[in-house]
């Protein structure tokens, strides 16, 4: 029976009459049944009909894109016992761990009958039937440029490096060499970011020879641990990011934005370690107790000079008291060295509601003798210059930096970038205040 005809027939039973049948097989029969990809795959995760030359998949994370691709691979290598398959990431160590060796992938979703040889020395697998899928990365365009290929897996293409249009050359390279066959096809499967080969892609949607399969995250819920999807809701659900991430959407940049997702993205490097020679803690205060949230951002230097954005600390509708003692707090867990505060939303009170929590650190006072724009265009280029690292995602931090415009309002959520201008002030003091690290070290 088909795959798609068993499905139905096993939906057309209730819960308990399924388990009643899936129980009558044998081991052999259910260890079957279990590598039955058309069975147990949702219509979405299918190839769609047309005579389409690349299947772009656009979804949230954890949508199920990895183990489409492998599945849609493995189709192929059966079928196809001529097939030449590239497998595209944006590094050989992902393609690798991601698309090959990962809980998704391709030696995984493959019974062992009919599990490739795996060869990482040749970046290579090969199927029982003479079937052949070859490792490359898209951060290399010219390892594309000479072979040939019938079919093509491309993942996370948003996330190939676009210096010196690599991303485009290493696409271009590769569909140039898909000559073996009479219709070559290309999966190219992704969380989407706003970047030019994408947009290249959905520009070609209309014309037939791109079809979009686009998902969230929570269209997988079934496989995926509800704890997990609540976190999920609870910290990204009113945020830019989350509107990327999960629910897969392209989100353009505003004009004239200070800083690009696409820099944000590239400035998140949670694992990084490096000596730290300062720590600060930046406050941008409330106007008042029931207004904007307080922001509160820990920043510290590297012996490098690279600025490390270590946690966002900040608190909503807090009296003085409460978010006085959040920057106490943070400054205690981070070991800072500094609490620098602006004082233009009541000047030497912002120093006494912190000594009166019990911040015994040095406590600067900056006056905004500029506007927020203004100040924040250095910070901004030392993004640009890679200069910048972000140790956790920090969604609602950065839909604020998105919406600071060159020479204009703030256009991003709220009413005021509280978070931003904390974030600022902290890397103007670390990073452009001519102070220099101190002799202190603390290890992250």
């Amino acid at each position: 029976m088909p795959g798609r005809e068993l499905r139905e027939w096993l939906l057309t039973h209730d819960a308990a009459t399924r388990m009643r049948l899936l129980a009558q097989l044998n081991e052999e029969e259910r260890a079957a049944l279990s590598h039955h990809w058309r069975v147990w795959a949702r219509p979405e995760q299918l190839p769609p009909s047309g005579d389409w030359r690349v299947w772009l998949v656009c979804a949230g994370r954890g949508f199920g894109k990895t183990r489409l691709g492998a599945e849609w691979v493995r189709q192929i290598a059966r079928e196809t016992p001529d097939a030449r398959i590239a497998l595209v990431g944006a590094s050989l160590g992902e393609a690798r761990t991601v698309m090959v060796e990962g809980e998704s992938g391709l030696l995984d979703c493959c019974a062992d009958a009919e599990r490739p040889k795996f060869e990482p020395s040749r970046h290579q697998l090969t199927f029982a039937n003479g079937a052949r899928a070859t490792l490359y990365s898209a951060a290399e365009p010219e390892s594309l440029r000479g072979p040939q290929h019938s079919h093509a897996w491309c993942d996370e293409i948003a996330k190939w490096d676009n210096a010196s249009e690599r991303a485009m050359r290493a696409w271009d390279n590769l569909q140039m060499g898909l000559r073996l066959t009479e219709r070559p096809l290309t999966l190219a499967t992704t969380t989407p970011r706003n970047v030019p080969l994408m947009h290249r892609l959905l520009k070609n949607e209309t014309s037939g020879t791109v079809a979009v399969t686009r998902g969230t995250t929570f269209d997988n819920a079934g496989n995926l641990p509800g704890a997990f999807l609540d976190a999920m809701r609870k910290d990204f659900d009113a945020t830019r990011l989350g509107r990327q991430e999960l629910y897969g959407e392209m989100l353009s940049d505003l004009d004239g934005a200070l800083w690009t997702r696409a820099i944000l993205d590239r400035a998140v490097a949670s694992k990084m370690k490096e000596d730290l020679s300062r720590v600060v803690v930046a406050v941008d205060p409330p106007a008042s107790a029931k207004g904007d949230a307080c922001g509160i951002i820990v920043a510290g230097i590297g012996e490098s000079g690279s600025g490390h954005v270590l946690a966002d600390c900040t608190v909503e509708k807090a009296s003085p008291e409460q978010w006085a003692l959040a920057v106490a707090n943070a400054a205690e867990h981070w070991h800072a060295d500094r609490v620098v505060a602006e004082a233009n939303q009541g000047g030497a009170m912002v120093s006494s509601v912190l000594r009166a929590a019990s911040v015994a650190l040095p406590v600067k006072l900056v006056h905004a003798s500029r506007g927020k724009s203004a100040r924040a265009e250095p910070v901004a280029a030392l993004y640009e210059a890679g200069r910048v690292v972000h140790h956790a995602m920090f969604a609602q931090l950065v839909d604020q930096l998105c919406g600071m415009i060159v020479g204009g309002d703030y256009q991003g959520p709220g009413r005021s970038p509280d978070r931003a201008d904390a974030l600022v002030w902290a890397l103007t003091e670390l990073m452009l205040s001519g102070r220099g690290g101190r002799p202190r070290v603390k290890q992250i």
